[in-house]
């Protein structure tokens, strides 16, 4: 039984196909849910395609706010 255990994690550690084939095997349908789910999220966000949304723009009136200074006529110095 140990000798088969052994002959497993060898083939694990030293043989990159089957050690790719093991993980997308055990863990690929996990990634594959998430993407689906994070892209179902997204499209939730953005909308259907061909859809346009306007946001409000804030009230133009001006309360009190910077409106420009004096004119200050230019001087040479040398």
């Amino acid at each position: 039984m140990f000798k088969y255990i052994l002959i497993f994690f060898l083939l694990i550690i030293f043989v990159p196909v089957f050690r790719n084939f093991l993980f997308n095997l055990l863990v690929g349908k996990q990634i594959a849910k998430e993407q689906k789910r994070y892209n179902d999220i997204m499209e939730k966000k953005r909308g259907k395609e061909g859809d346009v949304k306007v946001k409000q723009t804030p009230p133009s009136g001006k309360k009190g706010g910077y409106e420009g200074g004096q004119y200050v006529d230019f001087e040479e110095v040398k």
